[in-house]
C-alpha cells in the first residue's frame, strides 16, 4: 500500500549537518547510474534509503530508480549546507519519455533519501524532446566565487517568483535576459535576449493564492536553487496542490533560467 510522503521534517533533520561537496558529487553519480541501470540496490547496499515519487513513498525497489532509464541529459547542483543535492534529468529517447526532478538527502556523507518528481506524457505542457533540447543549450557555468550570491539571495528569488503567480504587487528579480522552461515550452526562443520570464498574475482565490510545502536545494558555487512544493491552481482535480518542483539559475542577484516540472493527475491537470 502506498502512503502519503508526510516525512519532510525527518528527511530535513537527515541533512541537518553540512558535508562536503565531493561527497555529495559523488552520491549524485552513483544515483545517475543507479537509474540509467535500473538498480536501486547498488545504491542501498543494505542500508535503508527514505524513497518517494510525486509526494508518495513508495518501496523503492518498485519506483522509476529500479527501471533503466535513457539520461540524455542531467544537470546538479549540490547544497553542501543543507546537505542535499537536485538533479535534473532529460529522458527525452526513453520509452516512455521523462523529465525526472530529485532531491538527494544525505547523512555523514551516505546518501539517506530520495525524493523524486517523476513528469512524463500527459503531465503539464510534458515535452521532453523539447524540455532535452532547451535545457541542454543553457550555460549553467560555476561562479567565481567573489561574484557568487547569497543563500539568502538565491533563496529570496525563488520565492518572491513563486509568491508573485498570486499576488501581482510582489516583483520577482528578472534578469536581462531571462528565459523559462515550463515543461516542455520554452519562452526565450523568439527573444533570446530579453526578459521572458515574467509570469502573470493567477486568477484570485479564496482563500488566497499560496505556494505551501517549500523545500530548498541550494549551491552558491552555481548560483542554482531548487524548490520542491505543492502547486495549488493548475490541476483542477487537486485544489490542495499537485507536486511541482521549479529549478532557477540567479547571477547577480537576478533570475536568469527557470525551469518548472510539474505533474497532473489527469492529462494536461485538466485544462
Amino acid at each position: 500500500m502506498q502512503l502519503k510522503f508526510v516525512t519532510y521534517a525527518a528527511l530535513a533533520s537527515q541533512a541537518a549537518a553540512e558535508c562536503s561537496r565531493a561527497a555529495l558529487e559523488e552520491g549524485t553519480a552513483a544515483y545517475l547510474k543507479a537509474q540509467a541501470a535500473g538498480k536501486s540496490d547498488v545504491l542501498t547496499q543494505g542500508s535503508s534509503i527514505t524513497y518517494a515519487e510525486n509526494d508518495v513513498t513508495v518501496d523503492i525497489a518498485k519506483g522509476i530508480i529500479s527501471k533503466p532509464v535513457t539520461v540524455d541529459f542531467s544537470r546538479s547542483i549540490h547544497d553542501t549546507t543543507e546537505c542535499s543535492a537536485f538533479v535534473e534529468v532529460s529522458a527525452a529517447t526513453n520509452k516512455p519519455p521523462y523529465v525526472l526532478a530529485t532531491r538527494l538527502l544525505f547523512t555523514n556523507d551516505k546518501l539517506s533519501g530520495i525524493q523524486s518528481v517523476v513528469a512524463k506524457t500527459g503531465d503539464w505542457v510534458f515535452n521532453a524532446t523539447s524540455q532535452l533540447a532547451w535545457a541542454s543549450k543553457e550555460k549553467w557555468e560555476p561562479i567565481p566565487e567573489a561574484k557568487r550570491d547569497s543563500r539568502a539571495v538565491l533563496k529570496s528569488g525563488g520565492d518572491l517568483y513563486l509568491d508573485s503567480w498570486g499576488n501581482g504587487s510582489v516583483k520577482a528579480p528578472y534578469g536581462t535576459p531571462c528565459a523559462r522552461l515550463e515543461g516542455g515550452m520554452y519562452t526565450g526562443d523568439k527573444k533570446p535576449d530579453a526578459n521572458t520570464c515574467h509570469m502573470p498574475e493567477f486568477p484570485k482565490q479564496d482563500p488566497p493564492f499560496w505556494i505551501k510545502n517549500r523545500r530548498y536545494v541550494i549551491d552558491e558555487a552555481l548560483g542554482g536553487v531548487a524548490i520542491f512544493h505543492d502547486f495549488p491552481f493548475i490541476d483542477k482535480t487537486r485544489p490542495n496542490g499537485t507536486q511541482a518542483v521549479n529549478f532557477f539559475r540567479v547571477e547577480g542577484g537576478l533570475i536568469r533560467y527557470i525551469h518548472e516540472t510539474t505533474v497532473c493527475a489527469t492529462k494536461n491537470c485538466g485544462r
